[in-house]
């Protein structure tokens, strides 16, 4: 692999990590570039990023552009990774395709009609779905003028599901008198709290243990928030199943690393709820692999740098608990202080930097410098910042002296927040210092993304993962 080509994909990778989470245009504009630029590297990364990712969106307009690229075996990948969305990821997939791709081909109606004919084969797992996603079931339906089965039908658009439905039992749900009688009916059919909840008359503790018992340790993860404003945490019985399902979360191979970083930050959960969430966090994220490498965090304190601060707590917090090697860890305006933590928790991290404050101007090289001066070898160092460096001791200059005395070549990787320039990467560019840059967009979803970066000893070593991940291939039956 030449050094054009590992670049041009370094950087298609890296774009990943930029595109803010639910703004699909800019999504697809990254993409639009990917698909070009390298076609066929593009098609490996999106079988790798089905595994390794986290953003749907991203997963969304792979599939859509698969599914519409000129070549045979993207299609035929984009056809079978389309069958493991849940339906409202198909819609959205689909109406991509409509909107952004302006065609929809042959191949790709088929991959919905294939979709809803598996489920509608098994009636158990047709039911869940059309109860979770009746409205994009029905939009599949009727877009693409595929003719539903009998059953399909009067579930989704007669409004007359059998008796042995998951529908139906909807339908008792809501007219049950009793909360007892509404428990029973949501512990029997295990009917989903996302729409059992909208039909219980009363939420009593009876009504939420059901609940909890029929959801997924994901489910309640994201409905945390939820069942906290119904009381479920005040009762005992209750808070002990949450707290059951929460430790299966943890070796969940269904959950969702940055769903539950979400949850222990929006919850109003008790600290030992947001302890049990954050191991959750990470043993999801151990599974993404080990950074084995040295690894420095310099986070920007300077004015205006509320922002670097904050990243760069979740960053030291996703990034601790899977370091096998050194982490340093330093905050800095002018001068820099060394961050440690007590333990490797997000609220560990919370402790740590609940001190610190933007203020005063900017000398990125300070870190660096401490690190020099106390010996301390990094063989990767992130820099959460805006760039904007204007006081000694610069880093470029840094950086030689600190790569001399201790031997060491380390990769710097520039998180870029806020009103940001490029005025440190243009300087390490021209010093030809090994580089690599991500501008950070809001989206804390996306920081995960950033462990298979760090955790592979080497940028080609990763391509090279990413080139070897096969490309599902359409089974026809």
């Amino acid at each position: 692999m030449n050094t054009l080509e590992r670049d041009l994909r370094l950087e298609m990778l890296n774009s990943l990590l930029t595109t803010p989470h639910r703004e699909l245009g800019k999504v697809a504009e990254v993409h639009k570039m990917m698909v070009e630029l390298d076609p066929i590297f593009y098609g490996h990364l999106a079988a790798w990023y089905q595994r390794q990712g986290d953003v749907r969106d991203h997963k969304e307009v792979f599939v859509g552009n698969l599914l519409t690229s000129s070549l045979n075996e993207h299609r035929g990948a984009g056809f079978m990774m389309l069958q493991e969305f849940p339906p409202y990821q198909v819609a959205r997939i689909l109406d991509f395709m409509k909107q952004h791709q302006q065609k929809l081909p042959r191949s790709a109606r088929t991959a919905v009609r294939r979709y809803l004919q598996e489920r509608e084969k098994n009636a158990a797992f047709f039911d869940r779905a059309a109860v979770r996603g009746r409205k994009a079931m029905k939009h599949l339906y009727a877009s693409l003028h595929i003719r539903p089965s009998d059953r399909a039908n009067a579930i989704l658009f007669l409004d007359a599901p059998p008796e042995d439905s998951l529908a139906f039992a909807l339908k008792q749900l809501a007219a049950s008198e009793t909360p007892e009688a509404q428990a029973q009916l949501i512990a029997e059919h295990k009917i989903p709290y996302t729409v059992a909840i909208g039909a219980v008359k009363e939420v009593t503790p009876e009504v939420l243990i059901a609940l909890v018992n029929a959801m997924s340790p994901q489910e309640v993860i994201n409905n945390l928030k939820s069942l906290q404003a119904r009381g479920a945490m005040e009762n005992s019985e209750v808070k002990a199943l949450i707290d059951t399902k929460l430790t299966e979360a943890a070796t969940s191979d269904r959950v969702s690393a940055f769903k539950a970083m979400k949850a222990a930050g929006v919850a109003n959960v008790d600290d030992a709820t947001v302890a049990q969430l954050e191991q959750v966090v990470n043993e999801q994220v151990k599974k993404r692999g080990k950074i084995t490498k040295s690894t420095a965090l310099f986070v920007d304190k300077s004015s205006s740098m509320t922002e670097a601060l904050e990243v760069g707590k979740q960053i030291a917090a996703l990034i601790s608990g899977i370091s096998e090697g050194n982490l340093f860890v330093y905050a800095f305006d002018t001068k820099a202080v060394e961050v440690k933590a007590q333990g490797k928790a997000l609220s560990d991290w919370e402790k740590a930097f609940q001190k610190l404050f933007p203020d005063g101007c900017t000398s990125i090289g300070a870190s660096l410098e401490k690190m020099r001066q106390n010996k301390q070898s990094a063989e990767q160092i992130i820099i959460v910042t805006d760039e904007g460096e204007n006081n000694a001791p610069y880093f470029n200059t840094v950086y030689p002296r600190y790569c001399e005395e201790l031997k060491v070549v380390p990769n710097v990787i520039i998180v870029k927040v806020g009103n940001h320039s490029n005025y440190l990467e243009r300087q390490l560019q021209q010093s030809q210092v090994p580089l690599e840059t991500f501008t950070f967009a809001g989206d804390y979803y996306s920081l995960p993304n950033l462990v298979p970066l760090l955790s592979r000893p080497s940028r080609l070593e990763l391509l090279m993962e990413i080139l070897e991940t096969p490309l599902p291939v359409r089974v026809d039956n």
